[in-house]
C-alpha cells in the first residue's frame, strides 16, 4: 500500500496507573476509573499495565501463587465486563495460574467483551525468573474491531526480532503493558526503554503503545514513561513523567501498511535476510 490513507483514525489510550501490591481491590477500582475516563475521552482501544491488579515485587514464589488467577478469575472478568460495557478493545496484564511449578506473567486482549487471546510473557526480566514460567508461544497478531493489533509484555518489546516478527505478520499497532523499573538516566536523556519503543516503531513502521506503571513498590521505583509512538518513531503522546497519566492519540492505523521510507526505500523489502 502506498500513498495517504483515508481511513478514520482510531483513538487509543495508555492508562498509566499506580499499583499497590498490598491492595488488590484498590487496583481493580483504579482500573475501572481509568478505563471509564479513557472511554469518556473517546478511546476505542485502551491498555492498562503489566500485572495491573496483582502488583509486581513478590516476596517469593509463594506470594506469586497467592496472587495468581485463572483466566476466568477476577481480573479477566473485570476487563471483559469493561470491554463489553464500553464496546472497546481492552488489554491488560495479570498473574495467571498454571499447572506447573510457577504461574505466568500474562496479558489478555478483549474485544467488545470477547477474549481474543491470552499471551504469556516469553522474556522474563531479573527476578521474574524466580516466580514465573516463561511462555512458549509467539506474540499474537489479532484482527480486532479497530485493526490488526499485536500484544507483548514489557521486556519482550526490547527484542528487535520479536517486533519484526509481528510486523511481518501484519501488525499495525503493537501494544505492551509494562512495569519499567527506574534506571535514573542522565539529565536530559529519555529512559532507554522509551528510546527502544520509539526505535521499534521506526524500524518496523508500526505504531507502538506502551503502558507503564507508577507507585513505589517495596523499595522499587518505576520509570512511569508510558508512550505512544507513530510509524516514524516519534512520540505522539508522552512519554509520561512518573505519575498517573492518561495518554491519548488518534492513529491512522493504515499508515502501518505502507512500509516505504521515502521514494527509494522500503523497510521490509530492502532487508537482506540471506546475509544475516
Amino acid at each position: 500500500m502506498t500513498g495517504m490513507s483515508l481511513a478514520t483514525p482510531v483513538t487509543v489510550a495508555a492508562c498509566q496507573l499506580r499499583i499497590d501490591i498490598d491492595d488488590p481491590d484498590g487496583n481493580l477500582a483504579r482500573v475501572v476509573t481509568a478505563v471509564d475516563a479513557a472511554v469518556a475521552a473517546g478511546a476505542q482501544l485502551v491498555v492498562v499495565p503489566e500485572l495491573v491488579t496483582s502488583g509486581y515485587v513478590f516476596a517469593d514464589l509463594a506470594e506469586a501463587w497467592q496472587r495468581a488467577e485463572p483466566v476466568d478469575g477476577p481480573t479477566v472478568r473485570l476487563l471483559t465486563d469493561l470491554s463489553a460495557r464500553h464496546q472497546i478493545v481492552l488489554v491488560g496484564g495479570f498473574c495467571e495460574r498454571s499447572e506447573g511449578e510457577r504461574p505466568f506473567n500474562s496479558l489478555v486482549v478483549v474485544d467488545r467483551g470477547e477474549v481474543l487471546a491470552v499471551y504469556r510473557k516469553t522474556h522474563l526480566w531479573g527476578t521474574e525468573k524466580n516466580v514465573f514460567t516463561a511462555g512458549d508461544a509467539p506474540a499474537p497478531v489479532l484482527t480486532t474491531s479497530v485493526g490488526r493489533v499485536a500484544a507483548m509484555i514489557c521486556y519482550d518489546l526490547e527484542f528487535p526480532e520479536m517486533v519484526r516478527d509481528v510486523a511481518l505478520r501484519g501488525a499495525q499497532l503493537v501494544v505492551a503493558p509494562s512495569n519499567w523499573p527506574s534506571n535514573s538516566p542522565p539529565p536530559g536523556e529519555r529512559p532507554p526503554e522509551v528510546v527502544k519503543a520509539q526505535a521499534a516503531a521506526s524500524v518496523n513502521r508500526v505504531f507502538v503503545l506502551v503502558t507503564d506503571r507508577c507507585g513505589a513498590e517495596r523499595g522499587v521505583e518505576w520509570v512511569g514513561g508510558s508512550v505512544i509512538c507513530d510509524v516514524e518513531g516519534y512520540a505522539v503522546a508522552g512519554p509520561a513523567t512518573g505519575g498517573e497519566a492518561l495518554l491519548l492519540a488518534d492513529l491512522d492505523l493504515d499508515r502501518a501498511l505502507d512500509k516505504s521510507v521515502g521514494p527509494y526505500n522500503d523497510a521490509m523489502t530492502d532487508r537482506r535476510p540471506d546475509l544475516y
